[in-house]
């Protein structure tokens, strides 16, 4: 990994762990293990660092849809994947939330211009389930679908971060998982396709 990409997961990480704000250059330069002038020469601004740990998250969120698509021929296992990153992530998550939804926060109470760029990690999770939804047979439904499965994970992963209970954790995600088996035979029984 050179030099910028180990600025970008550096910050990446921090902005996550201690937030956008009060992370610092120098905070991000100890973390690399380098020193501010050469810091300077990969990022002059904190905003571009930000716009470089937003990019990698969107490539990075891209590349995990992708090998969930390819490695499930059927679209309800993929949406029951999405559905336990709550339970896969669950340290992580008690310990500083969602990544998604801490940032893309973080910045709208900042009236930050990058907020909406932050948004596109929700955006692809967005399109990815619309299109899991509609191959189950949803067509008319598969939006509002694929925003109530994301409504429970930002919902989990914020009472997740706030009680740290992975029994609640792990009642929820078969909660939901029970409801997207309901959900598909209702489907079924009234197409006649059981």
């Amino acid at each position: 990994m050179g030099t910028r990409e180990q600025i970008v997961d550096a910050a990446n990480r921090l902005f996550y762990q201690q937030g956008f704000e009060p992370t610092s250059f120098a905070m991000i330069a100890e973390a690399v293990g380098i020193s501010r002038g050469n810091f300077y020469h990969h990022f002059k601004t904190k905003d571009e660092i930000l716009r470089a740990v937003i990019e990698a998250r969107v490539a990075s969120t891209r590349k995990m849809l992708a090998a969930w698509t390819d490695g499930s021929a059927d679209p309800l296992d993929r949406v029951r994947r999405f559905v336990e990153i709550v339970v896969v992530n669950r340290g992580d998550i008690e310990s500083y939330g969602c990544p998604v939804g801490t940032l893309t926060n973080e910045l709208a109470k900042l009236g930050h211009p990058s907020r909406a760029h932050a948004v596109g990690v929700f955006e692809l999770f967005r399109a990815w389930l619309r299109e899991q939804f509609e191959e189950l047979g949803f067509a008319a439904e598969a939006d509002d679908l694929a925003m109530h499965v994301l409504a429970f994970s930002q919902g989990v992963a914020t009472l997740s971060n706030a009680f740290h209970d992975g029994d609640f954790v792990h009642r929820e995600v078969d909660r939901i998982n029970t409801w997207l088996t309901e959900r598909l035979a209702s489907r079924s029984s009234a197409d006649g396709t059981h």
